[in-house]
C-alpha cells in the first residue's frame, strides 16, 4: 500500500498469512484457531508376485498366503521343480497351473537359480511349512474334506488325528482313484456338493492333484478353498519320511527323500535338473509345449 511520501509501506506479517494468529496454533480461514483435521495417509499395498515360466508366484509368508486364498476361494498350488518342468509336456497340467488362483514358491532349486540368474530374491514358502500353519488355523473345524492317495494314507491320517486331537471325519476322507492324463471324477464332485466343505485338502501328488483341483473348481456349484499339498501331509502323519524343520529350511527335504527311496526319486531328481536350463532360456515366459514326438525325451 503506497504512503504519502510515495514509498511502499511494509505490511504486517499477518496480512500475508490471511489473518493467522501466531498465538493460536492455527487460524486457517476463520477456523477458530484450530487446525483442520488431517486425513491419515492409508498405504494400500498390493500383493507382490514374481512371474516365473509363465506362473505368477505369491511373494509373502505362509500365513499371508493362507489368508488370501481363504478370503477369495479357489485353488492353491506349490509346484516342485519337476512340476515346473512338466509345464513343457503335460497340457492338462499346464492348463491347470495357468488357471490356479494362488501359487507359492515351494521349489528351493527354482528359488536359488532364479536368484543367481535375475538377482531377484524370492521368499520361499515350502509346502510343508504352509500345511503346518494351515492345520494350526483349521484345528477344530469339521468342514475339511481330505483327498488321499490310498488306504495307508487314510489310516495314518486318522492315527495322527487322534494323537493331535485334530477332528477328522472318516466320511470326509476320499480315496482317489488312479487318474489318467485327463482328470475326471464325478463321484468326488457329488460328495463335495453334498458335504459343502469349506476346505478341500488334496494330497495325491504333483500333477494329478493340480488337475483335480482345476476340475472341481470349474464344476462345483460353490467355491471352496482347495489346497494342493502333495506329499507334505505324509511328512506330518508318518505316511512319508519325516522332514525336520532344519532340512526344510535349508532346502534339503528332497535329499532326505532321495536317500530314503533312491529308486523312486532318482527319475524325479533327473527331471528337476532340467529346470535351470528352462529358467535360463525362458525366464518369466511360459515355455512352449513340446510336440507329441518330443515329449519325455
Amino acid at each position: 500500500m503506497p504512503t504519502a511520501a510515495g514509498k511502499r509501506e511494509r505490511l504486517p506479517y499477518n496480512y500475508y498469512n490471511y489473518g493467522r494468529d501466531r498465538v493460536s496454533s492455527s487460524n486457517y480461514l476463520d477456523l477458530g484457531g484450530h487446525r483442520p483435521p488431517l486425513q491419515k495417509k492409508i498405504l494400500l499395498v498390493s500383493p507382490r508376485y514374481h512371474q516365473i515360466l509363465g506362473i505368477r508366484f505369491f511373494d509373502g509368508t505362509a500365513q499371508e498366503a493362507i489368508a488370501r486364498i481363504s478370503e477369495h476361494g479357489g485353488f492353491l498350488v506349490a509346484p516342485s521343480a519337476p512340476g515346473m518342468v512338466r509345464l513343457c509336456d503335460d497340457e492338462p497340467y499346464r492348463r491347470a497351473m495357468l488357471a490356479t488362483d494362488l501359487a507359492i514358491p515351494d521349489s528351493g532349486l527354482m528359488v536359488l537359480v532364479w536368484r543367481l540368474l535375475r538377482r531377484e530374491k524370492i521368499r520361499r514358502v515350502s509346502g510343508l511349512k504352509y500345511l503346518k500353519q494351515l492345520l494350526e488355523r483349521l484345528k477344530g473345524e469339521g468342514t475339511i474334506f481330505w483327498v488321499l492317495p490310498g488306504e495307508s494314507a487314510r489310516a495314518k491320517l486318522l492315527d495322527w488325528s487322534r494323537r493331535e486331537t485334530f477332528a477328522v471325519k472318516i466320511d470326509n476322507c476320499y480315496l482317489a482313484p488312479r487318474y489318467g492324463l485327463e482328470v475326471e471324477d464325478r463321484h468326488l464332485l457329488g460328495l463335495l456338493e453334498q458335504r459343502r466343505s469349506t476346505h478341500v485338502l488334496i494330497a495325491i501328488g504333483s500333477g494329478p492333484q493340480e488337475k483335480l483341483a482345476h476340475y472341481i473348481i470349474e464344476r462345483l456349484g460353490y467355491r471352496p478353498v482347495v489346497h494342493c499339498i502333495g506329499a507334505a501331509l505324509g511328512f506330518i502323519t508318518g505316511d512319508q519320511i519325516a522332514i525336520p524343520d532344519w532340512a526344510d529350511r535349508f532346502y534339503l527335504g528332497w535329499l532326505l527323500r532321495f536317500l530314503a527311496q533312491p529308486r523312486l526319486f532318482a527319475p524325479r531328481v533327473l527331471m528337476a535338473l532340467k529346470l535351470p536350463g528352462l529358467l535360463l532360456r525362458y525366464g518369466r515366459h511360459l515355455p512352449p509345449l513340446a510336440k507329441q514326438g518330443e515329449i519325455r525325451k
